[in-house]
């Protein structure tokens, strides 16, 4: 099986996968070569039926200029064999930058100004936003059933971008959605997007609190302010992306709740503070693999057009686990 390249945020790498006419897919991130999935994806390719096994890595900066975002577009769009892409990090400021540069947008990524998933069908390049799918499913794996409604438990999301809106959103759909949802960002300009999305889409407007912070410490009393059972998340991409947490030291989680990190691998210090206080505070801690599982496959999807039911996913999370 082909190994994953990365082309270095756009420039095709001797991986490309263009040369035998199989195609590959692609993925849009900062780090992309220490992923998971460079592992998973030929084996899940087998499983499904894909027509290639080769991933290739498109790897921008976070700070990364709308110019850059918009080659990259278009050397997908422009390449025959880009079968298309997975995005991660990027998904905001790749809508933001080069959503005219698509000939459909579907009806979430449009609300939510993101862009998570790339796919040619019919000969149109198409931009899908599937975050609230995989927030969904992945919340779904560790909470029980009514949960919300039966304890009264509120959440706070760290982080306001494109994760955490999903987030949010999904949040705000449920039955037994929670009482309150905080969710926090250092960047005014992430809360309003969020703002204005919560707003349009008709959710309650009680529902949704934005805090911006200055640093860790604001974040600290906001949490002491959490009632028991409650979720914590970290959708910041801090641990990941780059290193860091977005809590303070000695940070109280909720007692009897959830810590929930987005990511599952990296420098993870938001998820080793909550597994430092998961037995005294009786937490529930949750890393971002079923997350990638869910993500992941609900890309492929849509890229593919290849079902991806309850019993499928099993069967790739299995093989994904056997690489882990």
């Amino acid at each position: 099986m082909d190994s994953a390249g990365t082309d270095g945020g756009g420039r095709t790498g001797s991986a490309d996968g263009g040369s035998d006419g199989a195609g590959y897919m692609g993925f849009v991130g900062v780090t992309t070569g220490g992923s998971s999935i460079n592992r998973v994806f030929p084996r899940w390719a087998e499983i499904l039926g894909l027509p290639t096994d080769r991933l290739v890595g498109h790897d921008l900066p976070l700070d990364a200029d709308d110019a850059q975002y918009r080659d990259l577009v278009k050397r997908i769009r422009d390449d025959p064999a880009h079968l298309g892409a997975l995005v991660t990090t990027h998904k905001l400021r790749l809508y933001q930058a080069a959503h005219d540069l698509f000939d459909e947008v579907d009806e979430f990524a449009q609300l939510c100004g993101e862009i998570s998933s790339i796919a040619k069908r019919d000969g149109k390049l198409v931009g899908g936003a599937k975050d609230p799918i995989t927030a969904g499913l992945a919340v779904q794996d560790f909470l029980p059933d009514g949960y919300f409604g039966a304890t009264g438990a509120e959440v706070v999301c760290l982080g306001a971008g494109g994760a955490g809106t999903a987030l949010v959103w999904y949040l705000g759909q449920r039955a037994d959605r929670p009482r309150r949802i905080v969710c926090t960002d250092t960047d005014p300009s992430r809360l309003a997007h969020l703002r204005g999305v919560v707003e349009r889409g008709g959710l309650p407007t009680d529902l949704v609190g934005y805090r911006l912070v200055a640093d860790s410490g604001d974040i600290g009393a906001l949490l002491d302010a959490l009632p028991d059972g409650s979720l914590v998340v970290n959708a910041t991409g801090l641990g990941k992306d780059r290193p860091g947490t977005p809590l303070p030291p000695g940070a109280r989680l909720p007692r009897d709740g959830y810590a929930w990190d987005f990511n599952y691998r990296g420098s993870l210090e938001f998820l080793h503070q909550a597994v430092a206080q998961r037995d005294e505070r009786g937490l529930t801690v949750v890393d971002g693999w079923r997350y990638f599982i869910h993500g992941w496959s609900q890309a492929i999807a849509e890229i593919f057009g290849v079902p991806v039911d309850p019993p499928t996913v099993r069967r790739l999370s299995a093989a994904a686990e056997a690489v882990r």
